[in-house]
C-alpha cells in the first residue's frame, strides 16, 4: 500500500524539510512508502549535477522577480516549480520488488506515461533524458536522491502551469527540447483533482 499525502499549496523549503523527516521515518520503518502531492510557490532549484551556465539570469534579479533559489541534494540539473504545476515526492524505500534506482526511475516514469495516456496524451521516455517527453516537448522533469536506500525528491508534471519561468533557464540542461503542459496539448485546463487521483492510480499499479 503506498500512503497519500496531499499537502495542496505549500512553500518549497517546508515541503523540503518535511520530506527529510518522512525519509528519516520510512528509514525506520515507522511509515510505509509514502506519495506526496504539492504544489509550490514559482521557484528554481539546482541539482547535484548544476551547470550554472543553465541559469540565464543572475541570481538576484531572479529573486527580485519573485523567484526563489535552492541547490538541493537531488540529481540532475535545474528546474522550475510553481503553481499549477503538480510536483510529487516518492518517499518509497527500495528493495528486492524494486530492484534499483534505475528500476526506480523507469517505474516513476511509467506511472507518469500511463496516466498521460488517459488523458489521451501520447508521452513516452526519451533514449537519452529522464523524465517523460511528448511530441511536443518535455512534460515531466525527475529529479530523486536516496538516503538508505530511501527515495525522496521526485517529479515535476506540467499542468496548468505557466511555462514562462522555463525561459530563464535551460530545463535540466537541455536547450533544443521545449518545455510543454497538458493544458497547452489539450487546450484546456485540467482539473487538478482530478488529475491527482489519475496519478495515484498509476503509481498503484505500478508500485502496488
Amino acid at each position: 500500500m503506498i500512503e497519500l499525502i496531499d499537502l495542496g499549496f505549500k512553500r518549497y523549503k517546508d515541503t523540503w524539510d518535511f520530506q527529510k523527516e518522512l525519509v528519516e521515518k520510512r528509514i525506520r520503518d515507522e511509515i510505509s512508502d509514502t506519495l506526496i502531492f504539492v504544489e509550490h510557490e514559482p521557484v528554481f532549484t539546482l541539482g547535484r549535477n548544476r551547470d550554472w551556465k543553465n541559469l540565464l539570469f543572475p541570481e538576484d534579479y531572479l529573486r527580485r522577480m519573485g523567484y526563489s533559489l535552492y541547490k538541493v541534494e537531488r540529481g540532475g540539473d535545474i528546474t522550475y516549480h510553481g503553481p499549477g504545476q503538480l510536483v510529487g515526492y516518492p518517499i518509497f524505500k527500495l528493495n528486492s520488488a524494486l530492484a534499483g534506482v534505475k528500476k526506480f526511475v523507469y517505474d516513476v516514469e511509467e506511472a507518469l506515461i500511463r496516466t498521460l495516456k488517459r488523458y489521451g496524451i501520447e508521452a513516452y521516455r526519451h533514449k537519452e533524458y529522464t523524465g517523460v517527453f511528448t511530441p511536443q516537448g518535455k512534460i515531466v522533469s525527475i529529479g530523486l536522491a536516496f538516503r538508505k536506500w530511501v527515495s525522496f525528491h521526485g517529479f515535476a508534471l506540467n499542468v496548468n502551469n505557466s511555462l514562462d519561468p522555463f525561459k530563464f533557464i535551460i530545463p535540466c540542461g537541455i536547450s533544443h527540447i521545449p518545455m510543454v503542459s497538458m493544458s497547452l496539448i489539450l487546450g484546456k485546463e485540467v482539473p487538478m483533482g482530478e488529475l491527482k487521483k489519475c496519478v495515484y492510480e498509476s503509481f498503484l499499479e505500478v508500485f502496488g
